[in-house]
């Protein structure tokens, strides 16, 4: 029996936004159970990946497969349908709604049937949304707003979980909150793509991190890399 593929494949991946290239013959992946990095300088190309794989960028050479399926040309709800959940920079949460209103919003894309426990999940990893579940996001502070951004994506039941600077902003004791969930996250199964400013955090934490400048992979590191500052520091300027 042959085994299953990985999870997320990126294949001599290019995207192009007019006559820029932003991403040029990537390839990686993540499989189950793990969380790989993406870092790099910005401009470096690692959103444009993630909108890539989200069939939200124009992807003009090579292929994003999950499971085996190619997901190029596919329309972007349809992506969010098939099990890959994206938590943009910036949140983007509805201040206006409360913490459960926005967390039902990530229902949307969930493809099993919705339980009166949808949200376990969410408020175990994240006490403090089960503790200000009926106040508005906007109220939130940003580390809570951060934490609750990552809610709404699992409350869709992810395969795939995509992440674009989690910790952007935050204090450090929240950025502890954040990666301590994500190491749960990862142990839960879910195959996790992690674009991060915190280079040499990311690069130690993660299974292993990809390094992207001018739009091309540049480097692979093992956490154990992670203190090899000075080839960190060549791979960001070149």
């Amino acid at each position: 029996m042959s085994a299953a593929p990985p999870a997320l494949v990126l294949e001599e991946l290019s995207v192009r936004y007019g006559a820029v290239d932003a991403v040029r013959g990537l390839s990686l992946e993540v499989d189950r159970g793990e969380i790989v990095g993406l870092i790099g300088p910005n401009g470096a190309g690692k959103s444009s990946t993630l909108h890539a794989i989200m069939g939200a960028a124009p992807v003009v050479g090579g292929d994003v497969r999950q499971d085996g399926r190619s997901l190029v040309g596919v329309r972007s709800e349809q992506v969010a349908r098939n099990g890959i959940a994206l938590v943009p920079e910036g949140r983007r949460i509805f201040g206006e709604l409360t913490v459960e209103e926005n967390l039902r919003l990530g229902l949307a894309a969930r493809r099993t049937r919705v339980s009166g426990v949808a949200f376990d999940h969410a408020y175990e990893l994240f006490p403090i949304l089960h503790e200000f579940r009926r106040r508005q996001a906007g109220a939130l502070s940003g580390g809570q707003q951060q934490q609750l951004a990552i809610a709404r994506a699992l409350a869709a039941e992810p395969d795939v979980l995509l992440l674009d600077e989690p910790s952007l902003g935050l204090a450090p004791k929240i950025v502890d909150v954040v990666f301590e969930a994500l190491g749960r996250i990862r142990e839960s199964g879910l195959a996790v793509l992690l674009v991060e400013q915190r280079a040499q955090r990311t690069v130690a934490f993660a299974d292993r991190s990809y390094v992207l400048a001018n739009g091309e992979l540049r480097l692979t590191l093992a956490p154990q890399d992670a203190g090899d500052t000075d080839r960190l520091v060549a791979a960001y300027l070149s």
